[in-house]
């Protein structure tokens, strides 16, 4: 079989190990917006594709079989332009997706929100320390809610625009353990992530539980009409074994 994984994500690391051990011809795409990922083995490319025509014309050119779209959870463009490449391709076409934290017993007592927008703005009413572990790309978007604020910024890679004075920015990679966490929080008031699901950055959510911290989260913008969704590797990896080459 000839896969195209779309990827970035532990669990397409993983997908792609299986799929490649069992003799099956893998590329994995990264978006490239981490200046030092972590490589899958197989063929990997980075970079977009140049929308969705560009896509139909690499899965056309590539003959690829099938594609399993394993991005983050809040990767929604390419996730928008895989579905409709593909419809329009004729290929086949997976989402494997970890599942969020909405089912945490905590959950329901956190400030639930639709954008960054909105968690910038019910942050900004519920402490003065807060904790952004929401990505550098969607830094902008609390700047001018929360210039006042004395924010603790986490990111992998350092922001690209100016933060600021009163922001700290910690740089560093997951996963975090528990007590890493407890250290990193011990001064925060709030804590602001995203529904990214998984269990490399869980701890956070375990901390602000035993403080009593408020969370807001962002939701999920929900998979695209007509995907197939699953959550574990393992039946990704069956589902892909189960296609027919073209």
């Amino acid at each position: 079989m000839r896969v195209l994984v779309l990827g970035g994500t532990r669990e397409a690391r993983s997908l792609a190990d299986r799929l490649v051990f069992a003799g099956d011809e893998v590329v994995t795409s990264l978006a490239g917006r981490v200046a030092r990922p972590q490589r899958p083995v197989g063929e990997v490319r980075v970079g977009g594709f140049g929308g969705v025509d560009g896509l139909v014309g690499y899965l056309d050119a590539e003959a690829v079989d099938v594609v399993v779209d394993a991005t983050h959870p809040f990767a929604e463009r390419i996730s928008a332009n895989a579905a409709e490449a593909c419809r329009r391709a004729g290929v086949p076409l997976l989402r494997l997706e970890r599942p969020g934290w909405s089912t945490r017993p905590d959950a329901g007592t956190w400030h639930w929100v639709d954008d960054h927008d909105e968690a910038a703005g019910v942050a900004a009413q519920l402490g003065e320390r807060p904790f952004l572990t929401i990505g550098r790309q969607s830094l902008h978007r609390f700047v001018d809610p929360l210039r006042e604020h004395r924010c603790l910024v986490r990111v992998v890679d350092p922001p690209e625009i100016l933060l600021p004075v009163r922001w700290t920015v910690l740089q560093s990679r997951g996963p975090y353990p528990l007590e890493h966490e407890r250290g990193v929080m011990a001064d925060v008031d709030v804590l602001v992530t995203k529904d990214s699901g998984g269990d490399h950055t869980v701890a956070k959510l375990d901390v602000a539980a035993e403080r009593g911290l408020p969370v807001v989260v962002v939701r999920r913008a929900g998979t695209p009409t007509g995907v197939s969704v699953v959550a574990e590797v393992e039946t990704a990896y069956a589902w892909v074994r189960a296609q027919p080459a073209r």
